[in-house]
């Protein structure tokens, strides 16, 4: 089993996943709503904008702050540049 990192530590099985889709079209955002009204929805954004939401074989969907092309990478084994760190750092508390 590999994990792969989603954003600010959270990891999820790369042989449950299957899809990794932008938060944008109709359709994905009533997968969204359907998995929270169903209680499968899990929130990993950490209170930051949704940039991927992650379809996994479970029936799970999970919230993630990182772009899709970002957790794709992480998937094939791409290394992380510097650019792509620095969207998933913590913010700061005001």
């Amino acid at each position: 089993m590999r994990l792969i990192n989603i954003g600010f530590g959270n990891m999820v099985s790369s042989t449950r996943l299957l899809a990794i889709v932008s938060p944008e079209s109709a359709p994905i955002k009533r997968i969204v709503q359907e998995a929270r009204d169903r209680g499968m929805l899990i929130d990993a954004t950490y209170g930051r904008r949704t940039r991927a939401v992650i379809v996994m074989d479970t029936d799970h969907v999970i919230l993630s702050a990182i772009q899709p092309e970002t957790i794709a990478g992480r998937f094939g084994g791409r290394a992380v540049t510097p650019e792509e760190e620095e969207e998933e750092a913590p913010c700061e508390e005001r």
